[in-house]
C-alpha cells in the first residue's frame, strides 16, 4: 500500500477518505475545495494517482493484524486516521434490483460478505461518515437510510434513487434541482447520451461513476463541517 503524506499544518478534520472509489469524481470535488481527500479502491484510479490508494480499504482504516503462534492477534500495521469518510460499498449483492439472484448469493455467502463489508465501513473509527447505496436490503438488515437523494436534485438530468446513511453529518440539501430529462439513462464520460446494455461490464463500470453534481454538493456542504479541532502529528503510512 502506498505512503500517505499529509501536509504538516493539516489537522485530522481536513483528512477525508473516499472509500471504494476509482473514478476520482468525489475525491476531486473535495480536493477542488482544498481538502486532503484520498480515494481507496482495489482498482487503479481514473483520476490523479497521487490521491489514490490502491488496496484494501478495511486494512487502511482498521490496520493489519496477524495471529501469532499462541493464537494472539497482533497489529503489524497501524490504521490511517481520517476525520471524515464518504463510502461507496459495492451494491451488487445488496441492491433489490438484483433480488432474483439473492437465494444463490445467500447460499454461497456472497451476500453476507457484502453485508459485513458494508457494516465495517459503517462502524469505522472515523468521526464523520456518509455511506451511499441504492435501494437494497441494508434498509432492513441495518436500518433505513437517513435520506434518499436523486441526481436531478443536484444538476444531473437523470434518475437514480440512492440512500445515504449518515454519522455526524447533516442531510444533503438540494443544490440544483432540474427536470430529469434522461430518465434512468446514464452518461458516459465524454458527455454523450448512451443507453447501456443490462448487466454488461460497461454498465457496471458506469454505475460506479458517481454523479459530479452530487459529489460537488457533498464537498460544499460537508467539507467544512469539522469535529472539535484537534492537533495531531503528521502521519506516515509505512509500506
Amino acid at each position: 500500500m502506498k505512503v500517505i503524506c499529509f501536509m504538516q499544518d493539516s489537522n485530522i478534520d481536513k483528512k477525508i477518505l473516499i472509500a471504494c472509489e476509482f473514478s476520482g469524481v468525489v475525491t476531486n470535488a473535495f480536493r477542488d475545495l482544498g481538502y486532503e481527500a484520498f480515494s481507496c479502491d482495489l482498482e487503479p484510479t481514473e483520476g490523479n494517482p497521487d490521491w489514490h490508494i490502491q488496496g484494501d480499504v478495511i486494512e487502511l482504516i482498521y490496520g493489519i493484524y496477524e495471529t501469532d503462534d499462541t493464537g494472539k492477534s497482533i497489529q503489524i500495521k497501524k490504521p490511517v486516521k481520517f476525520g471524515k469518510m464518504v463510502g461507496f460499498p459495492p451494491c451488487t449483492h445488496l441492491a433489490v434490483s438484483g433480488s432474483r439472484w439473492f437465494p444463490e448469493k445467500i447460499k454461497d455467502g456472497r451476500q453476507q460478505e457484502a453485508i459485513d463489508f458494508f457494516m465495517a465501513l459503517v462502524n469505522a473509527p472515523i468521526e464523520q461518515i456518509a455511506i451511499e447505496n441504492p435501494v437494497g436490503i441494508m434498509s432492513s438488515i441495518y436500518r433505513k437510510p437517513d435520506q434518499y437523494i436523486q441526481p436531478y436534485e443536484h444538476g444531473e438530468p437523470y434518475i437514480k434513487k440512492t440512500g445515504l446513511w449518515l454519522k455526524n453529518l447533516p442531510k444533503l440539501r438540494i443544490s440544483n434541482k432540474i427536470f430529469p430529462s434522461l430518465g434512468s439513462k446514464m452518461w458516459n464520460q465524454a458527455g454523450e447520451e448512451k443507453q447501456l446494455g443490462w448487466n454488461t461490464p460497461e454498465i457496471k463500470r458506469f454505475r460506479n461513476i458517481f454523479p459530479k453534481g452530487v459529489a460537488k454538493a457533498m464537498a460544499e456542504q460537508w467539507g467544512h463541517i469539522y469535529q472539535k479541532q484537534t492537533a495531531i502529528d503528521e502521519y506516515f503510512n509505512e509500506e
